[in-house]
């Protein structure tokens, strides 16, 4: 699994906050610790943003990218479990992915 990134830090740079009008309250960018999760698709990355819009969000450098951020500060622990879960079985190879499925539901 080299060079397959599935979860990392990733602090907003200063044009992201720019283009996401400035920090919270009055902006749209968060002051707290983000992280870059991988998702299977841009429909999956199309469906978070939609439902869960004070979580995970997106800046015009992932366009195109099935990648979402997310702020740490507002997920519950359990979410975050399966973002990274999630996010580690779209980079694993598929045969690994299936012995750690199967082990967890045996």
């Amino acid at each position: 699994m080299r060079k397959k990134l599935f979860v990392w830090e990733r602090p907003l740079r200063a044009k992201e906050i720019e283009q996401l009008g400035g920090l919270e309250p009055e902006g749209g960018a968060p002051d707290g610790d983000i992280l870059g999760v991988r998702v299977p698709d841009e429909e999956a990355k199309a469906a978070l943003l939609a439902s869960e819009p004070e979580i995970y969000f997106t800046t015009p450098h992932f366009d195109g990218h099935p990648s979402v951020l997310v702020r740490l500060d507002r997920i519950t622990r359990n979410d975050l479990e399966e973002a990274i879960v999630e996010a580690w079985l779209t980079r694993a190879p598929k045969r690994v992915a299936r012995a750690w499925l199967d082990a967890r539901e045996g």
